[in-house]
C-alpha cells in the first residue's frame, strides 16, 4: 500500500507530450512507489499509451520531468531506460514469431541486478507453466494469451525492478486473465513495482494498489483502488 516510507520508483511530473502539433498529454503527473501496482484507467484515446511511450523514451515529451529511482530519464533513448531496470510490455505483444520461446528469452536477457534474484528460463517456466510445455515452439504458433505471457516473460529476462504493462488483459479469455492476475500478484510479492493500463475494472481492483483515471490527456481522479469512486469510473472510463 501507499506509505510515505516506501521509496518512489517512478515519478512523472507535469508531462506535456505532442504528436506533431497535437498535444496528447497535459501536465500528466503520477508516481509509483517500490512494490506498488498502480493502474491508469481511461477510455481509448485518454493518453495511457502515450504516457508509457513518454516514460520509456519512445516519444519525447515537450516538457516535464520523469525520474526513475531518482534519476532523470525523460531525455534517454529506450535502450538506456531499459538498461536502468525499467521493463515495458507494449499492447501489441511484439514477440519474435519465428523464434522459439527459449530464443525469445535470450533476446530479452540482461545482466542480474544487485539485490534481485535473477530471472532464468526455469524460474519463468514455474511462473508460466504453459510456456514450459512449449519451450521449443515458435512464438508465432502460440495463442494470444500465451503470446502475452511470453512478452512478459521476455521482459522479465531483463531483470527489471519495475514493469510497465499496456492493457495486459485485453482480448484474453477469462481463465488466462485470472492466470495473469496471479502472475502480477507473484511479481509484486517478489518486490517488482508495476504500472499498468487497464479497462477491466475488476482486474484492476484485484491486482492494484492505486488508480489514476485519465481523461483527455491528464489525471482527473486519483485514489487508492479500494476507495475508487464508482461514479468517477463510470463518468470517465465506462464505454
Amino acid at each position: 500500500m501507499h506509505t510515505d516510507t516506501q521509496e518512489i520508483m517512478l515519478k512523472v511530473e507535469s508531462l506535456n507530450t505532442f504528436y506533431g502539433k497535437a498535444q496528447i498529454l497535459f501536465d500528466m503527473t503520477l508516481e509509483v512507489r517500490h512494490g506498488e501496482v498502480n493502474v491508469l484507467l481511461g477510455r481509448n484515446g485518454a493518453g495511457k499509451t502515450t504516457t508509457f511511450k513518454s516514460i520509456m523514451g519512445i516519444v519525447s515529451p515537450r516538457s516535464g520531468m520523469i525520474t526513475y529511482k531518482g534519476q532523470a530519464i525523460q531525455s534517454l533513448p529506450p535502450f538506456k531506460t531499459c538498461a536502468l531496470g525499467l521493463g515495458y510490455v507494449p499492447e501489441d505483444r511484439r514477440i519474435f514469431s519465428k523464434l522459439t520461446i527459449l530464443e525469445n528469452f535470450e533476446v530479452g536477457k540482461q545482466p542480474p541486478r544487485e539485490g534481485l534474484e535473477p530471472w532464468t528460463p526455469e524460474r519463468l517456466f514455474e511462473l508460466f507453466p504453459n510456456l514450459g510445455e512449449r519451450r521449443n515452439q515458435a512464438g508465432g504458433t502460440l495463442s494470444g494469451g500465451e503470446q502475452q505471457m511470453l512478452t512478459i516473460a521476455r521482459t522479465l529476462m531483463g531483470n527489471p525492478e519495475m514493469i510497465i504493462l499496456d492493457e495486459p488483459s485485453e482480448g484474453l479469455a477469462p481463465v488466462i486473465v485470472e492466470q495473469l492476475a496471479q502472475t502480477i500478484q507473484r511479481l509484486k510479492s517478489e518486490g517488482v513495482s508495476i504500472l499498468l493500463a487497464e479497462q477491466n475494472l475488476n482486474f484492476a481492483r484485484y491486482v492494484c494498489d492505486r488508480a489514476y483515471i485519465l481523461y483527455q490527456g491528464s489525471v482527473c481522479h486519483e485514489s487508492a483502488i479500494d476507495s475508487l469512486a464508482q461514479e468517477a469510473y463510470e463518468k470517465y472510463c465506462a464505454l
